[in-house]
């Protein structure tokens, strides 16, 4: 496991690591994104807001032609929200399948657990994908499971406190959390260890999260989705629904 690597890594090691990454990334990333980008040809994958499709489309490219309109819907889903959300559901199942570092919780409302690597000790962990991610009404709804969590845990005799249970922001640094967090980790005590702090104590690699964000940006020189996206805005371009909100602007 990499809690066992030190604090630096050799050339074969660190060449071993940034491979097992790619392949991640590729396999489960980059797949997901073209298959989600695909689909993006039916329009049916958007909820169209018609007050603001028109000025999107002229914000975007100076006026609302069917082309633009397309493009104006096609790359926020496309370059934002797809894989986005792809990344997320997946990073669980990376720290997991790939880095062994952790494994599912079987305490409900806990997404791993995993022996700190620098301190020792057992953590519970929810993670979360940016500093901005949870908003005031998750503070109680964080609050609630990791309290369940420390009474099933105490029930199974096991020694816990509030500092190993643990929000995890998987990227970002902590001076850019929100209040939200801040609250979690002040009032409540619960332990916040955001970006590579938080690959630091997963992995014991002090450089890790800067190990992965290079593989997954290394991967990216493979795939070049111009011509996707513009076969995707060409066929949407053409639908019935896309003319006629083009014909109302103008």
């Amino acid at each position: 496991m990499l809690q066992h690597m030190g604090r630096k890594m050799d050339i074969t090691k660190r060449k071993e690591l940034l491979l097992k990454i790619q392949g991640w990334f590729v396999e489960k990333i980059v797949a997901s994104h073209v298959q989600n980008t695909e689909k993006l040809k039916n329009l049916k994958e958007f909820d169209i807001n018609p007050f603001l499709v028109a000025y999107l489309a002229k914000f975007l490219h100076g006026e609302a032609t069917p082309e633009n309109i397309a493009k104006a819907l096609v790359y926020p889903r496309a370059l934002g929200t797809s894989i986005t959300t792809s990344f997320g559901m997946q990073i669980q199942k990376f720290t997991n399948d790939v880095l062994k570092s952790s494994f599912g919780s079987m305490i409900p409302g806990m997404d791993i657990e995993f022996t700190d690597a620098l301190d020792g000790e057992k953590k519970y962990c929810q993670m979360k994908l940016g500093p901005k991610t949870i908003n005031h009404d998750d503070i109680e709804t964080i609050h609630g499971k990791f309290n369940s969590g420390k009474k099933i845990a105490k029930q199974n005799g096991l020694r816990v406190h509030d500092g190993d249970f643990v929000i995890a922001v998987i990227f970002g640094e902590k001076s850019q959390v929100n209040s939200f967090y801040k609250t979690l980790e002040t009032e409540h005590h619960y332990s916040l260890f955001v970006g590579a702090e938080f690959w630091h104590r997963l992995t014991g690699d002090e450089n890790f999260y800067s190990l992965m964000v290079e593989a997954c940006s290394e991967s990216a020189k493979n795939y070049k989705g111009t011509e996707l996206l513009q076969n995707v805005i060409e066929e949407i371009s053409k639908d019935p629904e896309i003319v006629r909100l083009s014909e109302l602007a103008e």
